[in-house]
């Protein structure tokens, strides 16, 4: 078969559909499980019951990563030229969204979530169990990657980046 024809076959083909778990996640629009937060693991999952923090949230997928929870084994390999032995060593798998729920910071119990703005114009969750507000965690206003603050010859001066050098004429 010529190239021409398997391309046109290639073009030909049917576009692939995501799979049905990626079109509900694209669906949401607002999460109410952030980085940080306490979830408990709810519903039919072996895990059920275990309580953690929420170390990484992928909105793709649908899925959270409880720190401690649902530890599965991970080869890392080896390097002989370095004397590295390779290992096996624990970590955590992701968990579906919706196994997990928040834990409500009054009971220490899982409860489900709405959303509240306060009079001050603030948005904030609240816990349906008990109707405390839950708080944002401290580690959302520090940045995962910190911004470079080095100081290099290639960075553009202060006075540089405001020196007028367009004049319009009169």
């Amino acid at each position: 078969m010529s190239t021409r024809m398997r391309l046109m076959k290639e073009l030909m083909k049917a576009p692939k559909k995501p799979k049905p778990q990626l079109r509900e996640a694209a669906k949401k629009t607002s999460w109410n499980i952030l980085r940080g937060d306490t979830v408990q693991v709810i519903g039919k999952h072996p895990e059920n019951g275990k309580q953690g923090v929420v170390k990484r949230v992928n909105r793709k997928t649908d899925r959270v990563v409880v720190e401690g929870v649902n530890m599965r084994p991970r080869r890392i390999k080896g390097d002989p030229e370095r004397g590295i032995k390779g290992l096996t060593v624990q970590r955590e798998q992701a968990v579906h969204y919706s196994k997990v729920n928040l834990v409500d910071p009054v009971t220490g119990l899982p409860t489900r979530v709405t959303r509240k703005i306060l009079e001050s114009g603030e948005k904030v969750r609240v816990a349906k169990r008990s109707g405390a507000v839950i708080p944002r965690p401290e580690i959302l206003s520090i940045r995962k990657r910190p911004v470079n603050a080095t100081v290099t010859e290639s960075c553009t001066l202060d006075a540089a980046a405001w020196e007028i050098t367009y004049i319009p004429n009169p």
